[in-house]
């Protein structure tokens, strides 16, 4: 806060016009008035200002009043001027810290003597200072009180399948995954840092940063695109799968301070909020999906009928991570996440709902051949109040998981799960999560009407099922990275192969019979392309294996003579001969519950440039 304090000998103002949307609404005392022996308090309230309203106010308070008995001055009068600072808090901000300010000086000298004048208005005044050596004055108001810093007080506990709730130092460990996991959060052991396979695998199927954006942006080359692109599709698909009604929206990125739900929501992530701002405007750039999806929700008529319901998105989001922690395809500033949030009634709906989340959050991990560790951070209440319901999604775990207890009311969700593998280099890595939202309905005024016609606020869950795209695309090349650690030759599941199949004639004689099958498999939705250079067939094999396309076809004499193909299987090493039709059947069953995604290069490989990226990843 930026306060210029004048003793004037005569003051007088008069609101003229409104300058922003939340401005006061004018009455007789702030509208217009004519002070004589006034102390004139220009006030800035600053961005930041609003994280600590107590402090600030309080502070602010005492410097004006320790002007004000030293010049003598009848009365005080805080008059809102933003011209004394180029970074200015939210108006809603401003007005309710205004408001704060002359409430405090009321309390200690009287309402009588301490006026106020309209905010967000633009008005003339007239001033008369008296020109003594204390009749003009500036401060600078901290919002951080000294020495003290906001501490949040967790505890750590092990909660096992039969509901024993042990404390970490207390716990025997027979799983080395839980140990590191354990290890990592409560006892604060970081892992050896480094760069592995993962990364390399990234990089290979052109998974980049882009240098000329800021850190923490990612751009997408072909191959990267489609595998984007069908995580994406899927992600939908798994959201839509859980028996309930979902509607899939989209929106925008940013959104004002302006917004009081927007800016207390805001508040709960402090410095990893990315803002943008225009003018003397601040935005933020979306944390997830909640603030469109909110938005949206609270415009539509519910009744209890409607509900549970799911609302989704694929949302670019965005988080101010420090540079020196950002990691290729899992630690980034800009992302996209598969937001999916539910409305239910009440907390008890919600409870059954996340039962369901839950098992499919599970379910799309073993589909990739991993299975999560999982961190509960829980609420004290809750905790007390649910314990039992805690042990049941436990025993559903299967396996311990750790408790992170929190005070109550400190966020808006009751309980937060996270759920973690432990990557290549025996690092924790979250991938996917759930949590059970009591505070966000009220605070975006998200109603519905009761089977009594009673307006009730929902209880929100949040989850993204398969985590964020990227951190499922890490998942998937960690898990290969593992396997390939015991010999088993890295490969994409198919439908993430960006080359599903490539065609190899082995002569230019048979390009014609290559290209016919090729345009075949792709009225099919396969992503194919025939290898039309003029190399040898072996360098064309090498290559096909370089970027792991899971089938390959190669063609000549006998195939176009008998009508058929001779394809090798990447997976299984295995060799065989079959008709197209074969073929088709073959991918159309291992591709069954995933999306097609169409190319995002051209059929003939000799018609593309060759590509950096792709290039065999080094062995370690």
């Amino acid at each position: 806060m930026r306060l210029l304090l004048i003793h004037a000998k005569d003051f007088w103002f008069k609101a003229k016009e409104k300058a922003v949307e939340n401005a006061d609404e004018l009455s007789d005392d702030i509208a217009e008035k004519h002070l004589e022996n006034v102390l004139v308090v220009f006030t800035s309230v600053e961005e930041g200002d609003e994280k600590n309203i107590e402090v600030v106010v309080e502070k602010a308070a005492n410097e004006i009043l320790n002007v004000y008995k030293n010049v003598n001055a009848q009365a005080i009068l805080v008059y809102p001027y933003a011209h004394l600072s180029q970074s200015l808090a939210p108006p809603g901000a401003a007005k309710k810290i205004l408001n704060a300010l002359a409430d405090r000086l009321r309390s200690s000298i009287g309402v009588e003597k301490v006026y106020r004048a309209a905010f967000g208005w633009y008005k003339e005044f007239k001033l008369h200072c008296y020109g003594h050596p204390l009749s003009e004055l500036s401060k600078t108001i901290k919002p951080v009180e000294e020495g003290a810093r906001r501490t949040i007080e967790k505890k750590y506990y092990i909660l096992t399948p039969d509901g024993k709730l042990v404390k970490p130092e207390e716990y025997e460990f027979k799983d080395d995954e839980f140990k590191v996991l354990v290890e990592k959060e409560v006892f604060r052991k970081e892992a050896e840092g480094g760069q592995g396979r993962v990364y390399q695998y990234l990089k290979k199927f052109g998974f980049e940063w882009e240098e000329l954006s800021d850190r923490g942006h990612m751009r997408f080359e072909p191959h990267a695109t489609v595998i984007f692109e069908a995580v994406s599709q899927y992600s939908w698909k798994t959201a839509s799968s859980l028996g309930i009604p979902v509607f899939r929206v989209k929106g925008t990125n940013m959104f004002s301070l302006v917004a009081e739900p927007v800016r207390q929501h805001a508040e709960l992530f402090g410095e990893r909020m990315y803002e943008v701002r225009m003018d003397t405007d601040r935005f933020i750039l979306r944390f997830a999906a909640c603030y469109q999806q909110f938005s949206i929700l609270k415009d539509w008529v519910l009744s209890y009928k409607d509900l549970p319901l799911g609302m989704f998105e694929v949302a670019d989001s965005y988080r101010y991570e420090q540079s020196g922690e950002l990691v290729l395809g899992f630690r980034l500033r800009r992302f996209h996440m598969p937001d999916l949030h539910i409305l239910t009634k009440d907390l008890e709906e919600a409870k059954k709902i996340a039962l369901l989340v839950r098992s499919k959050i599970v379910e799309e991990a073993k589909k990739i051949g991993r299975e999560y560790l999982a961190i509960y951070n829980i609420t004290e209440d809750f905790l007390k109040t649910n314990f039992d319901y805690i042990v049941e999604l436990v025993k559903s775990e299967g396996r311990p998981v750790l408790v992170t207890v929190y005070p109550a009311g400190m966020y808006y969700w009751v309980i937060n799960v996270e759920y973690v593998i432990i990557d290549e280099l025996n690092r924790p890595r979250e991938i996917a999560t759930w949590q059970i939202d009591v505070g966000n309905a009220k605070r975006f005024n998200i109603k519905y009407v009761d089977e009594n016609g009673n307006e009730k606020y929902p209880v929100i869950i949040h989850t993204a099922i398969i985590g964020s795209v990227e951190r499922y695309i890490y998942m998937v090349f960690d898990t290969i990275a593992k396997k390939e650690k015991e010999g088993v030759p890295p490969t994409l599941p198919l439908w993430l192969s960006p080359i599903q199949v490539r065609v190899i004639p082995v002569s230019k004689e048979y390009l014609e019979y290559a290209t016919q099958i090729a345009q075949k498999l792709l009225s099919y939705g396969i992503r194919v392309d025939v290898d039309d250079r003029d190399e040898s067939l072996g360098k064309k094999i090498r290559d096909a294996g370089v970027e792991w396309i899971p089938y390959v076809i190669v063609v000549g004499e006998r195939e176009v003579s008998t009508g058929t193909v001779n394809v090798r299987i990447r997976a299984t090493g295995v060799q065989k001969s079959m008709n197209v039709e074969e073929l088709i059947k073959m991918l159309e069953k291992e591709l069954e519950g995933y999306p097609k995604i169409d190319m995002a290069m051209p059929i003939y490989v000799s018609k593309r440039p060759s590509l950096s990226y792709l290039q065999p990843v080094k062995s370690q």
